[in-house]
């Protein structure tokens, strides 16, 4: 079994974050004159969404822009404190005007908040980049980043899935090929291999294989089982909880309702989780369990936080 006791949502998000600016650090080593890279966010709200921008103005030099209030929509708009935590980080303010083009080192104006520095800083760089989406523009986790660009310049690199006639049973239809692991890296990679297909990219694993999955504004984890015999899918749907007695109580009537969920209590954190058999893997069953939990976790986590006296796991709680 794929236990889920030892998960840290905290840790988790932290180390897919590290594991995200590692990557963007290569990719600005590679940034040229020839293409620029555009990390978008996505959101419910209106108007303009935050955005980083990465290009080469000269050869060995990155300029980093960071969208500004000129350019956000209105449910976006950076605070006085916000623009200052940018100022601090070393940001510099925008520089919109013919006169004003000097101000930049490549001498180009901006309404953006913009940095510029040599190549070889690309750690600094994407360390900036990353301080600005998570800590002034809110970006949970970086699943909720679009998709564009990152797809191919952001996800790892892995060979394709070798399948044989030995573990492969074809029951027809689309999603419907069987598989049968070999052991849980040939699972994981049966798994990553059909996110990509749904997502369009390779999913962001953490240090300890959980893959986070965006699902609307609803985000779930993945992880697989030592034995490759089963993967579990699981949301953490309200933390903070107050009276461990009680959230017992309403999770054991959710549980006899439920059908194929189920509700946990872990110290203080409710997590809904989904086990699907994983011998043989069939993609299949993997959307529909992406599907259900996603709509039960999306649907239920209000109302049982309002019930536990807790928090929802992107309520405003700063």
């Amino acid at each position: 079994m794929a236990d889920i006791d030892d998960f840290d949502l905290d840790r988790s998000t932290a180390q897919a974050w590290a594991e995200f600016q590692s990557r963007l650090s290569e990719v600005i080593t590679l940034i040229d004159d020839t293409a620029d890279l555009t990390i978008g966010t996505e959101s419910g709200g209106n108007g303009p969404t935050p955005f980083v921008k990465l290009s080469s103005p000269q050869p060995g030099m990155i300029r980093c822009e960071a969208a500004s209030n000129a350019v956000l929509g209105d449910d976006f708009q950076l605070s006085a404190e916000l623009l200052s935590a940018m100022e601090r980080l070393g940001w510099q303010p925008p520089t919109v005007g013919e006169e004003q083009a000097s101000a930049t080192q490549s001498g180009e104006p901006t309404a953006n908040l913009w940095i510029e520095l040599p190549q070889v800083e690309s750690d600094r760089i994407s360390e900036l980049a990353v301080a600005a989406l998570r800590d002034v523009y809110g970006v949970q986790h970086p699943v909720f980043l679009a998709p564009d660009q990152l797809a191919e310049a952001l996800q790892p690199m892995q060979a394709p899935v070798e399948l044989d006639s030995s573990n492969e049973l074809v029951v027809g239809g689309t999603g419907l090929q069987s598989t049968m692991p070999r052991n849980q890296q040939h699972l994981n990679d049966l798994v990553d291999a059909e996110l990509a297909e749904i997502y369009g990219h390779l999913p962001i694993r953490d240090a300890d294989g959980d893959v986070a999955i965006r699902v609307g504004s609803t985000m779930l984890f993945l992880r697989t089982s030592a034995d490759g015999q089963e993967i579990v899918l699981f949301a953490p749907v309200v933390h903070d909880i107050a009276g461990r007695s009680r959230a017992a109580e309403v999770l054991n009537d959710l549980n006899v309702e439920a059908r194929w969920v189920k509700f946990q209590l872990i110290r203080d954190r409710v997590f809904v989780t989904l086990s699907v058999l994983s011998r043989p893997f069939v993609p299949a069953h993997l959307r529909q369990a992406v599907r259900i939990l996603s709509d039960v976790a999306d649907g239920i986590d209000n109302e049982l936080a309002a019930k536990l006296n807790g928090r929802t796991t992107f309520s405003d709680h700063d």
